[in-house]
């Protein structure tokens, strides 16, 4: 007899981006093409850049591109850097590495300090690299707040006051993709030069805006740069003298109903109450990990916990094949989740024994919950090893986190 599937319902993916998009976002955007040249379209476009920014803490200007995250990357590098300048990139997952790729390809001068998968960023170790830079060679120092491969959170206040220890002048340069609008990010207050961000996780948004907020001093080192690409180049976007040059052509029209959608539903809720309903989440699911454990080989990747991401888990099960549970998850039960994305090693079972559970942007109880309880039912089909009482370990936490708020 074949194996019946139980999931006709709605099915939750919960990877780590594109997120769950909230249906206020996706019927902002069931309406006709409005007027790109004047109009509201105008009025829109400027509160979003005006709401990012003090979502992010600062009061620098905001460059807008159609692209993904691996776009305003690129942005990053052709606005503050020309081929033969040295950067320092720092790594603590997947996704440094991947930039500091596209600054190569770009004929940066790349240094790379790599601090592995399963911890964050020691800010110590790059203090004394940038104290041996006596001629300040290095001109930008990029890093990310998330990486949603380890699923690590970097300490960026820290990062800064290393730069400043060492008396060094690079920028400082932080991707918060898969933090912005998760995880508390205060970008004047740390000292970030220029914050890179897109729309598909925190932000709710369907995939296709990516963001640079930058300061005074990112925009005096833009200015000594001779030959920007004419796409990439933020200068007219964040001063245009026409509105069509905010996107160097048309505006992504429908992109941006959306994220304004979503953006009202981050300000009515509030930032302060949106990050603390991201940590209430993340703490229910390193609840759940850790009773699955207690029997079991999961694991948090990530032991700190004051290092976790709230926007995603990482979770190991060494020598454990988990993609086996994932497919059952999907297939069986209509819950998609992330993959071991960095961990392709044997010691990993080339990323197999990793998962990862995203829990950003539109997320609540009834949808963690439901799909804590998936996972737990799909390592009891499985016969795979785990401890019980994952599902009300998760509820507690939430449960506490619910009286405190009161």
């Amino acid at each position: 007899m074949s194996l019946v599937s139980l999931s006709s319902g709605r099915d939750l993916f919960m990877t780590p981006g594109p997120s769950i998009m909230p249906d206020r976002v996706l019927n902002a955007m069931h309406q006709p093409a409005p007027n790109i040249y004047e109009g509201e379209m105008i009025g829109m476009t400027d509160s979003i850049l005006a709401d990012l920014a003090e979502l992010a803490g600062t009061k620098g200007k905001v460059a807008l591109y159609i692209c993904n995250g691996h776009g305003v990357w690129e942005a990053a590098i052709s606005n503050l850097l020309e081929p033969g300048d040295s950067a320092l990139f720092l790594n603590s997952g997947a996704f440094g590495t991947s930039w500091a790729g596209i600054g190569r390809t770009m004929g940066i001068d790349v240094e790379e300090i790599d601090f592995g998968r399963c911890g964050p960023i020691d800010s110590q170790r790059v203090e004394a690299r940038l104290r041996a830079d006596k001629g300040h060679r290095i001109k930008a120092v990029m890093t990310v707040h998330t990486d949603t491969a380890s699923s690590v959170r970097n300490d960026i206040a820290d990062l800064r006051r290393a730069l400043d220890e060492a008396g060094h002048p690079a920028l400082l340069v932080v991707d918060s993709i898969a933090s912005f609008a998760c995880d508390r990010y205060e970008m004047d207050a740390w000292g970030v030069d220029v914050t890179v961000t897109a729309c598909q996780k925190g932000l709710m948004t369907p995939p296709g805006l990516g963001y640079l907020l930058l300061n005074d001093r990112a925009q005096e080192a833009a200015n000594q740069v001779p030959f920007p690409s004419p796409y990439w180049d933020w200068r007219s976007r964040i001063e245009p003298e026409v509105f069509y040059q905010r996107f160097y052509g048309t505006a992504p029209t429908h992109l941006l109903f959306a994220q304004r959608a979503a953006l009202d539903m981050i300000v009515e809720e509030g930032r302060e109450v949106v990050w603390s309903r991201h940590a209430a989440l993340a703490r229910a699911v390193w609840a759940a990990v850790t009773a699955w454990g207690a029997d079991g080989p999961m694991r948090c990747n990530i032991d700190d916990t004051a290092c976790r991401s709230h926007a995603v888990t990482t979770i190991r099960a060494d020598g454990h094949d988990m993609a086996r549970m994932r497919r059952w998850c999907e297939d069986q039960a209509g819950l998609t989740l992330g993959l071991g994305l960095g961990f392709d090693l044997p010691e990993y079972m080339g990323g197999k024994s990793v998962f990862r559970i995203g829990h950003m942007g539109h997320m609540n109880p009834p949808m963690l919950l439901g799909a804590l309880a998936t996972i737990d039912t799909a390592f009891k089909a499985l016969g795979l090893a785990h401890g019980g009482g994952a599902v009300e370990r998760a509820a507690e936490s939430l449960s506490k986190a619910s009286s405190q708020a009161l």
